[in-house]
């Protein structure tokens, strides 16, 4: 960690830079220049006159807290022009905090023995991380700590009482209540405000070590290096992850995300086995199938005629044109929130946590008859008005996604005619007209269209969504989270599957029937789907959608951070520890934000519609049976003149319905069937949904949401506590009572 020389740097410019001296401590350290406080937080900044004044006294009132701060001068800095500030949480600090957060500390070393047991253990031996890894900890019941009975805690270290992730926590906690003044007569406070007017450039805690090497102090863990080589690696896939080693380095919130992916992971493997087998099962029955036999043979499907499907500039048909479409058709989470002691975390921000723009917004204070004490609160009225205002925000987004699908609507409609004249008269796209048709095409650019509009509209409701949640002035983290996640939910619900409820449910319902057809703002002819389905579109729109999604997402969310982390790597690679420090290095990364998870959450939740959402269109396919007979007259297709081959060489044409024939006295009227059908549909749903509410009371009958051995550790937790916590209230007495002389010895 030391030298005993100095050197001069030259920069690349061939000017020596500045003298360093390589007795000091090395920067790639993660504590003061004493080597013993531990950095926690890490503020940046850049010389500017005019934000001196609110730097100095935000500095010196996190002082007066009780943190302590280092200042690293910009002659120290790579670039020479950035200060650090590095701030220790000394042990009062974190005591004082843990007790007004409720944080959790150790009283006893758990009692009960496990009963649980893995079947063929021995089986999973290949997925399993080695000991060192999995970073196991003995199993401890917990209290919520208390500075007047630090005695009842197993403090063994007080260094390593706290995880670096719950340091960072209270530091952040308090920084972001610091005032720093006021401006225009309004209190001024917290790191927030001064990151957003450019007091300070950036604030982070400080990873460990780099990911591709270990720390050149021996007092850091390295956990970042160990999680990288056993974790965060394509190779270790197949692995379990070290869930209480990602908990303690980033915290429970992440450990529960990671542990909630990992569970969604195992359960999608499963499904997409089933799915796989039902696909090569269609595969190598497909030539056994019926409908298949009688759409694609040429006895049968090649002489049955069909309607036109444009107005004009589109001929007739014949149904085994679409036999290739048909062939690509058919072709623990309770246990952790114990262990991690995270049992009424909710609660617990709920009552501790509020936000600081609440207290700073909220001028009015009532007192709170829980606590007794006058708390700032957001009067009715003013809850009304932010409320309306924000639920008219939101539909009028909404209605703007519904209007721009109608728009998406018109150009299919629209531009089909113009595809079909296309590929008709140009010679070129002839030998692949079996395969690119006119549907097929309108689809793929009516998507294509689609997943730009949903990506505009999705980039600017981001903001529209967090600028309205501001406005109503949440009280807590928790509510804003809650009210953010169901804006962003609703919204890019509809955005994201609106066009695929339009294909699934409703096109080719109201399409008519020949000279009597439906059209929409009574010029353009409402679409029909395939004669095997609309499944096909939908499978185009959802690929076409979710996989550009994913693409656009990767490239922001992992090639654009990965382009810039890897430049920042460039200069820590190159350059010496003394000249690049630790808090440097972390500097020019990429930072999560404070949201970052709540974003992971809603990419996983979107793909856990689009899961259901399939499931759900399974009957929305007609089969051969749905196509009726119908002699058609030329009248009928009086609109059809250009372009279309004369009525007259075909006996008869038909098209997609369940419809009487023309000679029959209820003349194109509904037949019996298609009530039948629409009758067994409405049956369907109902039974289903009972069925699935049945198995669902089944299973959780079956499967209790706490498991016992749970249970028994929660009960003989608030047991023990109880019980330390009367015995210790009880040696205090007799103490008193004995100074004061009044018991014996």
């Amino acid at each position: 960690m030391f030298s005993d020389f100095t050197e001069f740097h030259a920069c690349s410019n061939g000017k020596v830079r500045s003298l360093i001296d390589k007795r000091h401590q090395s920067k790639d350290s993660v504590f003061f220049r004493d080597g013993v406080r531990r950095i926690d937080f890490v503020f940046s900044y850049v010389d500017e006159p005019h934000k001196e004044e609110r730097r100095r006294e935000f500095e010196n009132n996190l002082i007066k807290a009780g943190l302590e701060l280092e200042t690293e001068d910009k002659k120290e800095s790579e670039n020479g022009k950035t200060y650090f500030v590095k701030i220790h949480a000394p042990w009062e600090v974190l005591i004082t905090y843990a007790e007004v957060l409720n944080i959790k500390v150790p009283i006893k070393e758990n009692d009960i023995p496990s009963v649980t047991e893995i079947p063929f253990e021995c089986m999973f031996q290949p997925f399993r991380l080695p000991e060192n890894v999995m970073h196991p900890e003995p199993d401890y019941f917990t209290a919520p700590f208390s500075k007047q009975r630090q005695e009842l805690y197993l403090i063994h270290d007080k260094n390593a009482t706290f995880s670096q992730s719950t340091r960072n926590r209270i530091v952040y906690y308090i920084l972001t209540r610091c005032p720093y003044g006021t401006e225009e007569g309004k209190k001024k406070f917290g790191i927030k405000r001064l990151l957003n007017n450019g007091t300070y450039t950036a604030a982070y805690p400080l990873h460990d070590c780099q990911y591709w090497k270990k720390a050149s102090d021996p007092n850091c863990d390295s956990e970042r290096y160990t999680l990288y080589m056993e974790w965060a690696r394509f190779l270790r896939f197949y692995k379990e992850q070290p869930l209480d080693l990602i908990r303690k380095y980033y915290g429970e919130k992440i450990g529960i995300y990671f542990a909630w992916l990992g569970f969604y992971t195992e359960m999608l493997f499963f499904a997409a086995v089933v799915g796989l087998i039902c696909f090569f099962y269609g595969l190598l029955t497909m030539d056994e199938n019926m409908s298949s036999k009688e759409i694609c043979d040429p006895a049968i499907g090649g002489e049955i005629i069909m309607c036109p499907l444009c107005d004009k500039k589109c001929e007739y048909w014949r149904l085994n044109s679409t036999c290739i479409c048909l062939t690509f058709l058919l072709v623990v989470f309770k246990l952790l929130e114990y262990e991690w002691d995270l049992v009424d975390f909710e609660e617990e921000q709920q009552q501790l946590q509020l936000r600081p723009e609440y207290e700073a917004k909220c001028t009015q204070k009532k007192k709170n008859p829980v606590t007794q004490e006058m708390e700032p609160y957001l009067p009715l009225t003013s809850q009304a008005v932010r409320f309306c205002f924000s639920g008219m925000t939101v539909l009028f987004w909404i209605s703007l996604i519904i209007a721009s699908m109608i728009a998406v609507i018109i150009y299919r409609l629209a531009v089909y005619a113009a595809f079909a004249s296309l590929m008709k008269n140009t010679k070129t796209l002839q030998p692949i007209q079996g395969l690119l048709t006119p549907q097929l095409a309108t689809s793929v650019t009516a998507s294509c269209l689609n997943f730009v509009i949903i990506m505009l509209l999705n980039f600017l409701y981001e903001r529209i969504a967090i600028w309205i949640t501001d406005m109503e002035i949440p009280r807590t983290h928790l509510e804003y989270e809650n009210r953010l996640t169901m804006k962003m939910f609703l919204f890019q619900f509809v955005n994201y599957y609106s066009s695929c409820f339009y294909v699934a449910f409703f096109k080719g319902k109201f399409v008519g029937q020949p000279a009597a057809y439906t059209r929409m703002f009574y010029h353009w002819r409402n679409e029909e789907c395939d004669p095997s389905g609309c499944l096909i579109e939908l499978t185009t729109q959802l690929t076409i959608v979710m996989a550009g999604k994913q693409i656009w997402g990767n490239i922001q969310e992992a090639v654009l951070p990965w382009i810039w982390n890897w430049w920042g790597r460039r200069k820590a690679r190159s350059n010496p520890e003394n000249l690049y420090s630790r808090w440097e290095q972390d500097h020019d990364l990429q930072t999560f934000g404070g949201l970052g998870l709540f974003y992971e959450y809603l990419e996983m939740g979107k793909l856990k519609i689009q899961l259901k959402y399939n499931s759900l269109i399974s009957d929305g396919n007609k089969d051969i049976q749905n196509i009726s007979n119908i002699n058609q007259d030329p009248c009928n297709l009086s609109g059809l003149e250009c372009g279309i081959s004369p009525l007259h060489l075909f006996l008869s044409n038909r098209y997609r319905d369940y419809r009487y024939p023309p000679d029959h006295g209820k003349k194109y009227l509904h037949t019996m069937q298609f009530w039948h059908i629409l009758a067994a549909k409405m049956a369907f749903i109902i039974i289903m949904e009972h069925v699935v509410f049945i198995v669902k009371f089944f299973v959780a009958w079956l499967i209790p949401d706490v498991p016992s051995e749970v249970k028994a550790k929660i009960k003989r937790e608030k047991y023990l506590t109880q019980k330390i916590v009367h015995e210790y209230e009880l040696n205090q007495l007799k103490q008193k009572l004995e100074l004061a002389g009044l018991v014996k010895l």
